[in-house]
Order: structure tokens, then C-alpha cells, then sequence
């Protein structure tokens, strides 16, 4: 008579206990279980497979999109009118989804290699559908709202896709030990060749991926380009409020070569400068004004905008998180900022010798400078005694009179165009924003003696992915920051790449073999051995495979509890 004696007599396996525990909540021995996954928990291993790609991607989409936090919190900004970090949430249940889905797939492979049943537990399977709903709205509504975004992920792809390939490639060949040691244990000819050919292909594909990686960064070092003058796009907003005399002052001392600026015109003609359309984010309208505080900022006089405060908003905002660095006496000085006019840059630039671009922005139709935009900021040009070589001047409009006016003015194009238009339209500059144009375009607009200016650069590996592509210029929120890259961050041999590139393919390959050599060789010795020891209610356990599950376990039964004192 068989006695059945309770399970946990047999000696614990903690380790096993916690994986099974924690992906399919199956703690206790009897119900862990060696047979084969069903389907539908190989459906649920694919969805998981799936989440985690996609959020791999999401996750290093807004990871190299920090240069454009900044941008992307001005779009929510224009969408809500109300100013806020938008991008804190996001990354915040990015990094905690792509935690959590990645540690569930740590959990799988244990499974795999250890031989356990897949069997996700149902909260894990609702955690899982809810990252992958949530992902797929999240890319949904970046796809909407800000598309031209997604062109990062091929632009830093030149910046970290050698390395990234490296991380891949180790990844797939530590991967080759859980996938010998599947084929080693399948009994199903048919099971491992689909994953023999399924992972050589995958291990291929990683061998051969270096021959479609490119980037400007695996160049020959004597080639190189002198480095990219830096522009302080609104000045240094990072440190001070955008647009306003400080600002400015801040980024001339980091050293910028030119100051970038919004205008508008106010009712009396006075150009001034502001990004956005109203004052309510840049300024204390709602306090001096609250009544007008939705109407158009180019509505306002220049008496009116000079009772504003256009400083202390950055205290209370702190748009960049970087108000705590700041020293008291700076505090003070940012609080005490005004609007400030074209005029007022134009003369500080000169003092500087700095050049000067700034885009400007047509009042409404009803406004009294309508028609006369043009020829009031050219007044302020020459009321400032500024050199007309220094000003970069951006507006299509009235061209032909302007060159009439201000000869000397650097003549520039905000829209893309081909060289050859360009010179015969007698524009020598062009400022673009970094996604509109490729390697090859930058190399023919040097050719072409075309000025390149690319907007906005404030990551170093995009400002060393355009020095090593050719740029003449950069624009950039954060002049501090790229004052500290006075080289790439990476440069490479072509030579040495390929070299590099072959020998780690070849390490690969060997390590590969080897593991496979040896997985085989062990469950070789581990089945001779086994022969030896078996019992025979052991081999009608192994050879159970064609009986019906209900016979199998009956089976396992009497094995588990043979051995048992009676």
C-alpha cells in the first residue's frame, strides 16, 4: 500500500520556488510542471515578447529625445495654455513599464532554461495588456501631435549604433545557452530545427547589420571639420528667461559666436522680442493686466509691455530643473527682467561683436503695423548702430527691398532649398531644424558655400553627429553644455571599425559553438548516466509520451511518492 507523505519532506529549491512563484504564482513543488507549454500560454509569451520590443523602442525614443523636451513641452504648452513638465509623467511610467515587462522576461527565460511550463499569472497577463494598450497610445499620439520627432531615432542611430549592435550581438549569444540547451533536450526533430534555423537567422542578420550601419562619426580624424559655431537660441534659457537681456548675456559668456531671438511688433511699431503668441507664460500679464491677458501679445504698446516682469516665471516654473544651481545674486537679477525690444539686442550683440538672427513674426491683419513690419524692424536695425554684417536676416517677405535698404544684411532662408536656388534667389545662409537634411545635403551645401545653421542642438551626441557631418553652425538652448564637447564624443577608422566590427562577430561565433558543443556533450553524459539509475516505473514515466495526460500523471504520482516509507 502506498502512503502518501506530504511534499514537504523533499528538499526545497528556493531558487526555482521564486521564479515559478513570481511569474506564474505557483510556490508549492507539485505545482510546478516539465510539460509542455500550452498554447495559449505561448500566445501570452509572444505578447510579452511583443510589449517589450515595442516598449524597448518607446523608451529610447524618449531617451534621445531629451534634446526636445523643451520643444515638446512648448507644443503642450500651445495646446492646454497652461505651462507644465509634461515630459516627467511620461518618462516616469515608461521607465517603470519597461522594468517591470523586462523583469517578467527575465522570469521567462529562467523558465525556458530550467525547463518549467510558461504559465503567466492572470495579473501579470493584465500588466502586460495594460503597458502594451499604453504604449501603443502613447506612440498613436506622439504620431499625431509632434511626427516629426520620430526622426530622431534614425539621427542617433549615427551616433549609437555600433555600440548598440555590440549589446545585441552579446545579448543573442547568451541567448545561445538557453536555446542548446532546448534543442539538446527536445525529443521532436521537427521542434529543433525550426529553433536551430530561427536563431542562426537571428545570429546572422546581427553578423551582417554593420554593413547598413552609417555614420558620419567613422571618418578618418584628419578629415575633420573644424568645429560648429554655437548660437544661443533665445540665449541661454536654460539659465535665464528666454529673451531677455540676461539671457543674452549669459551666452555670450559661454563663448557663442551669435544670438538667436523671436520678434514681434507691438501696436506702436517698437519690434520686441517673444516667443509665443500671448504673454501669459513669459510674463506677469494676469497680474498688470488682467483683462488683456489672452489677447495677442503684438497687441500691446511699448509703454504697456515695459511695466512687465519677464523673470520671475522662470523662478516659479523652473522650466529646466535648473533654478536650484543658480546663485542668489543671479536669482535677483532674473527677477528683475523686462520685456525686451530688438533695439536693445541689436546694440548689445554690437558691443559683442556677435551676430544676430532672429525670426520675425507678421502682426495680425488689423494691426496698424501690418503693412510696415518690415520697414519698422529695419528702423530698429539702424537706430541700433549694429554692423549690417552682423544681422542674419530671416523673412521672405520683400526681399528685393530690403537688399535695397540694407545691403549688407545676411541674407537667410528659413525654408529648404537647393543650392542652386538659393544662389540664384542671392541667399548665402540657411537655418533649418536638424531633422531636414542628410549627409549628403550638408555636404552639398558646403560645396555650394551655403552657411548651415541647424536648430535646436543641446545633446552632445547630436551636436557630435553634425560636426562630424559638416555643419557649419549650430543653434542651441544650452551653450553651456556644448562648450564642454570641444571634440566628438566618439570618432572611429573605417579600418578600425571593421576590425572591431569582424572580431566580434568571430567571438560570437566561436562562443556560440562552444556552448552548443558543450550543452551537447553534457545531456550526452547525463542520459548515459541516467540509464544507470533507473527504475522502471522511471522509464514508463519517460516513454509516456504518447499516452493521455491523465495515464502520465498517475504516473508522476507513483514515482513522486515511491520511496516513501510505507
Amino acid at each position: 500500500m502506498v502512503k502518501h507523505q506530504p511534499l514537504q519532506v523533499y528538499e526545497r529549491q528556493l531558487c526555482l520556488s521564486c521564479i515559478t512563484g513570481i511569474y506564474g504564482c505557483r510556490w508549492k513543488r507539485y505545482q510546478r510542471s516539465h510539460d509542455d507549454t500550452t498554447k495559449w500560454e505561448l500566445l501570452w509569451s509572444l505578447i510579452l515578447l511583443l510589449t517589450f520590443c515595442l516598449l524597448l523602442v518607446w523608451f529610447y525614443f524618449w531617451w534621445e529625445a531629451h534634446n526636445d523636451y523643451s520643444e515638446f513641452n512648448w507644443f503642450l504648452y500651445n495646446r492646454s495654455g497652461e505651462w507644465s513638465d509634461g515630459t516627467v509623467p511620461i518618462l516616469a511610467t515608461t521607465a517603470a513599464g519597461f522594468t517591470y515587462i523586462a523583469f517578467l522576461i527575465v522570469l521567462a527565460l529562467c523558465h525556458v532554461a530550467l525547463g518549467q511550463q510558461l504559465n503567466l499569472h492572470w495579473l501579470h497577463k493584465i500588466g502586460v495588456t495594460a503597458a502594451l494598450l499604453t504604449t501603443i497610445i502613447g506612440v498613436i499620439s506622439v504620431n499625431q501631435t509632434w511626427a516629426q520627432e520620430w526622426d530622431v531615432i534614425p539621427i542617433s542611430l549615427q551616433a549609437t549604433g555600433p555600440f548598440l549592435h555590440i549589446g545585441a550581438l552579446a545579448a543573442v549569444t547568451a541567448l545561445s545557452w538557453i536555446v542548446a540547451g532546448q534543442v539538446t533536450r527536445a525529443e521532436k526533430m521537427m521542434f529543433q530545427v525550426v529553433v536551430v534555423l530561427l536563431y542562426v537567422s537571428v545570429l546572422l542578420a546581427l553578423y551582417v547589420v554593420p554593413l547598413h550601419i552609417t555614420s558620419p562619426c567613422i571618418m578618418d580624424p584628419a578629415t575633420l571639420k573644424p568645429r560648429p559655431a554655437v548660437i544661443g537660441h533665445q540665449g541661454a534659457p536654460m539659465l535665464a528667461p528666454e529673451n531677455t537681456i540676461w539671457s543674452f548675456q549669459r551666452a555670450l559668456q559661454m563663448n557663442v559666436t551669435g544670438l538667436e531671438a523671436d520678434v514681434a511688433i507691438s501696436m506702436d511699431g517698437v519690434p520686441f522680442l517673444m516667443r509665443d503668441f500671448t504673454l501669459r507664460r513669459t510674463t506677469d500679464v494676469e497680474k498688470v493686466f488682467p483683462d488683456r491677458q489672452m489677447d495677442e501679445a503684438s497687441l500691446f504698446n511699448w509703454t504697456d509691455l515695459q511695466q512687465l516682469n519677464a523673470g520671475r516665471w522662470f523662478l516659479k516654473d523652473d522650466p529646466f530643473w535648473t533654478v536650484n544651481t543658480l546663485l542668489q545674486r543671479e536669482k535677483e537679477r532674473i527677477a528683475n527682467q523686462t520685456v525686451c525690444s530688438l533695439e536693445q539686442l541689436l546694440e548689445l550683440a554690437s558691443y559683442h561683436n556677435s551676430t544676430v538672427v532672429f525670426r520675425l513674426r507678421r502682426p495680425p491683419p488689423k494691426h496698424p503695423c501690418y503693412d510696415s513690419w518690415i520697414n519698422d524692424t529695419l528702423q530698429a536695425v539702424q537706430q541700433s548702430g549694429v554692423p549690417q554684417s552682423l544681422v542674419i536676416w530671416t523673412p521672405d517677405d520683400n526681399r528685393a527691398q530690403v537688399r535695397q535698404l540694407a545691403p549688407d544684411l545676411i541674407q537667410t532662408s528659413v525654408v529648404k532649398r537647393s543650392p542652386q536656388v538659393l544662389e540664384q534667389s542671392g541667399i548665402s545662409s540657411l537655418l533649418l531644424r536638424y531633422n531636414q537634411v542628410s549627409r549628403e545635403e550638408i555636404r552639398n551645401f558646403s560645396e555650394a558655400h551655403i552657411n548651415l545653421t541647424l536648430y535646436t542642438v543641446n545633446e552632445p551626441w547630436l551636436y557630435s553627429v553634425l560636426w562630424c557631418s559638416g555643419v557649419s553652425s549650430v543653434s542651441s538652448e544650452a551653450p553651456h553644455v556644448l562648450l564642454k564637447v570641444p571634440y566628438p564624443i566618439w570618432l572611429m577608422r573605417p579600418n578600425v571599425y571593421c576590425l572591431a566590427w569582424v572580431s566580434a562577430d568571430l567571438i560570437s561565433f566561436a562562443v556560440v559553438i562552444g556552448i552548443f558543443i558543450f550543452q551537447n556533450y553534457h545531456m550526452i553524459r547525463y542520459r548515459m548516466s541516467g540509464m544507470r539509475s533507473y527504475n522502471p516505473e522511471q522509464i514508463m514515466l519517460n516513454a509516456a509520451v504518447r499516452r493521455s495526460s491523465g495515464d502520465i500523471n498517475v504516473m508522476k504520482e507513483k514515482l513522486i511518492f515511491s520511496g516513501q516509507p510505507q
